[in-house]
């Protein structure tokens, strides 16, 4: 439930970006948006949250992201309209910069509400375990014929 949870908000996230980008400013059909939207969340979720997230932080991850944000966008963008009245890759760069500056505030969001957090049930809960109270004692007692010896010459 928490994955879906988590889907549904990334995909209401990036459809309001892409539409303000995508639609307003450049005139893009709202179908496409939706559609472009709705690939980008699941793949991006799958490969950049669940993939990329779990094993790194969040600065790795919002990289990938961004990566593949341009590339989906990109891709999508060029398959899905005729009409090439902007350059494609700029429409995708800077729909992939603002999906990007969204996946930082998601990130944190996935991080703390939807992974489960690592227990320490399997440490020990000794006093000294988390300390650092162990010494150690040296003496001359350790190799006393070279003490010996240093002594007698």
């Amino acid at each position: 439930m928490k994955h879906i949870k988590a889907m549904a908000i990334k995909f209401v996230a990036t459809i309001v970006v892409l539409f303000v980008i995508l639609d307003v400013i450049f005139g893009m059909s709202f179908t496409n948006v939706f559609f472009i939207s709705l690939v980008l969340s699941v793949v991006s979720y799958l490969v950049g949250d669940i993939g990329i997230l779990s094993r790194t932080n969040n600065t790795v991850a919002t990289i990938a992201d961004f990566g593949l944000s341009l590339i989906v966008i990109w891709f999508l963008s060029a398959a899905l309209t005729f009409e090439n009245r902007t350059p494609l890759f700029i429409i995708s760069l800077i729909s992939a910069a603002a999906i990007a500056l969204v996946e930082i505030v998601f990130h944190k969001y996935v991080s703390s509400y939807t992974f489960e957090k690592e227990s320490d049930d399997f440490l020990p809960k000794h006093r000294y375990y988390y300390s650092n109270n162990y010494q150690t004692e040296a003496s001359k007692d350790i190799t006393p014929e070279i003490e010996k010896n240093k002594e007698n010459k």
